[in-house]
């Protein structure tokens, strides 16, 4: 399976033993965090990030998969929301156009254990915070279009940060969207996956040695992602999915912990 946390560094996918019992329940994990992130537009990375803290993943093997996951979860969400009209390209470009740059920047940025292990851990609770806030958030029925200039600060920032961390950076898009009243809920779906897509890949290849740290078991864990994805994107769609997604803000609160050091 995975390289566990204090066992040294990743070896190879191929090089590395797998436990089947444990490969099926972590991919149960993935299924239901790429179902639920999904059904907002996002990739999923902070979720699969909390499953694999969770269960002991060394820190070289969480980024390379969680940024494959999440390319995979965003793929399939850019194409169905996109599809449906869920989408905004003046809203998505301003942010994406510096985003790109700056997460291939830091992608290609290592940062020893003890430094990314309590930089996700923020970067989960930040997620969790996302997750827990108030539904009136979700309530934007009229929006007006992101500042040129603003959007390319704050995409900049976002990139940089989801390079280091392997997140796609939806999970800090999408409330500002909402929140600044830059996007309704449904285009913001939409905006969120292509900017996880094109952001996640551009981490990705900004640290593309990383890849020979995923793990044999990866087909597994993609095909359990692209089951979530399916199911997910469908319930995104047709209906607007809000408390149940609080669940799994409770599983980032407790990885998120465990990744600072509290426990």
């Amino acid at each position: 399976m995975f390289a566990r946390a204090g066992m040294g560094r990743a070896p190879c996918a191929g090089a590395q033993m797998t436990d089947p019992a444990s490969d099926i329940l972590l991919a149960c994990f993935i299924f239901v965090g790429a179902a639920l992130y999904s059904s907002v537009g996002h990739g999923g990375a902070s979720a699969y990030l909390a499953i694999m803290a969770l269960f002991g993943v060394a820190a070289p093997v969480m980024r390379p998969t969680a940024l494959v996951l999440n390319i995979i979860v965003s793929a399939l969400g850019s194409f169905r929301y996109v599809s449906q009209g869920m989408f905004r390209w003046r809203v998505l470009w301003p942010f994406l156009v510096s985003a790109v740059p700056m997460a291939f920047i830091g992608g290609t940025i290592h940062l020893p254990g003890d430094v990314y292990k309590p930089l996700v851990g923020v970067v989960l609770w930040l997620s969790a915070l996302r997750i827990f806030w108030p539904v009136e958030l979700k309530g934007v029925m009229t929006a007006s279009d992101p500042p040129i200039a603003g959007g390319l600060l704050i995409g900049g920032a976002i990139g940089l940060l989801s390079g280091l961390t392997g997140t796609g950076g939806g999970i800090f898009l999408s409330p500002l969207l909402l929140l600044m009243a830059w996007s309704v809920p449904k285009q913001a779906s939409g905006v969120a996956a292509v900017f996880i897509l094109v952001n996640s890949a551009a981490g990705l290849a900004g640290n593309y040695a990383s890849v020979q740290s995923l793990p044999a078991s990866l087909p597994l864990l993609a095909g359990a992602a692209v089951a979530g994805a399916v199911a997910g994107t469908t319930l995104g769609i047709q209906l607007p999915a809000k408390a149940i997604t609080r669940v799994l803000g409770v599983v980032l609160v407790i990885a998120g912990a465990k990744l600072i050091g509290l426990y």
